[in-house]
């Protein structure tokens, strides 16, 4: 297992973002699509108003939700969870370029969420984010 890296510059140089082919869609949990939505989900966050789940966007389909898709950027630097201003960076950038980012971190990684039509144009941006910081 690699250490986990706090440094912001040191995470950016190291990030190496890579883009995922799968489609996602975020959407809410009602108890009759449960099973089969948190059961296909790689991701869920409850908050008071409900759980919600990132799901492939060929369930999420499958199941009514007509939300828009969006692509997921891996950051595959192992990213401390005290490290401070990855997010930051990263969202930054792709708000100069117009990208909305909605992301989420876990334990290895933080993984950014965009919509699926700009996946490529935002994975050029974090790579050109991830040199400039060498």
């Amino acid at each position: 297992m690699t250490e986990a890296v706090s440094d912001r510059d040191a995470m950016l140089a190291q990030m190496a973002p890579v883009l995922d082919s799968v489609r996602y869609c975020f959407m809410l949990i009602a108890p009759e699509i449960a099973p089969q939505a948190l059961g296909a989900a790689i991701g869920t966050f409850r908050e008071d108003e409900g759980v919600t789940a990132i799901v492939p966007e060929s369930v999420a389909r499958e199941l009514g939700e007509e939300g828009p898709a969006m692509a997921r950027i891996t950051l595959t630097v192992h990213s401390s969870l005290e490290g401070v201003g990855l997010t930051a960076a990263v969202a930054g950038a792709l708000a100069e370029a117009g990208i909305a980012c909605n992301m989420v971190a876990a334990f290895h990684h933080d993984h950014a969420f965009v919509p699926a039509e700009r996946g490529e144009d935002a994975l050029a941006i974090l790579r050109e984010l991830s040199a400039a910081s060498r």
